[in-house]
């Protein structure tokens, strides 16, 4: 079985998938999409993912080659394909509550800051499409704080063990330090980042360790 990750170092959305691969021990080509220069308008991008998103994960298997779009698909193939470790816990409150953390960011947060939403605010008012995304991250961060007070959160947003909550967590909180958010008023998020940033998954996965990220963001 073969890997090929369709990835842009800095999208929350492919980070997500980068940390999942790492969590589950699969080693994966890695294949840059330039957002920035237009690769996701390619006819043959386009062709993989009819709205020029990445990640885009290929699995060359068997003779055939499986193309999976869109971050949350990608990850629940992952978990469910490769079972150990797993993304979600194992009872049924447990799973709906994670789900509704990684949600939260999914459909909350993340839309509302992505290159396409400010560039069309943008062509509306100067500035408006940074407000926007701010605006949104406090909003969305300041919920999810909340939300991780019901005391199901232990040294991650479940528990002790990194599960699918986690992944969107990270590179979201990346993102709304590029927003310059100021995350201060969320202690809980940031002590269970710094948890994740001890795991080698975490590390690997991280935007300035990606081959498309530029000099200035590498990490040293």
């Amino acid at each position: 079985m073969n890997l090929l990750l369709r990835s842009y170092w800095r999208s929350s959305c492919s980070w997500r998938v980068r940390i999942g691969l790492g969590l589950k021990g699969l080693a994966y080509e890695y294949r840059a999409v330039n957002l920035l220069s237009g690769d996701q308008d390619r006819p043959d991008h386009r062709a993989r993912s009819p709205f020029g998103h990445v990640p885009v994960l290929e699995i060359e298997e068997g003779g055939r080659t499986l193309v999976l779009i869109e971050s949350v698909a990608i990850l629940e193939y992952l978990d469910e394909r490769f079972r150990d470790p797993p993304f979600l816990p194992s009872d049924l409150e447990g799973r709906a509550r994670v789900r509704a953390l990684a949600e939260h960011v999914n459909s909350a947060i993340q839309p509302m800051q992505n290159t396409s939403c400010r560039k069309f605010l943008e062509t509306r008012q100067h500035g408006l499409g940074l407000d926007f995304a701010r605006h949104w991250n406090q909003l969305g961060l300041a919920a999810l704080e909340t939300a991780l007070q019901d005391g199901k959160a232990g040294r991650f947003c479940h528990g002790d063990a990194p599960g699918l909550a986690d992944l969107y967590l990270v590179p979201q909180l990346n993102a709304a330090r590029r927003l310059e958010v100021d995350l201060a008023p969320y202690p809980t998020l940031l002590r269970i980042e710094e948890a994740c940033s001890a795991l080698p998954a975490f590390q690997a996965a991280h935007a300035s360790r990606q081959p498309d990220a530029p000099p200035e963001a590498r990490a040293s």
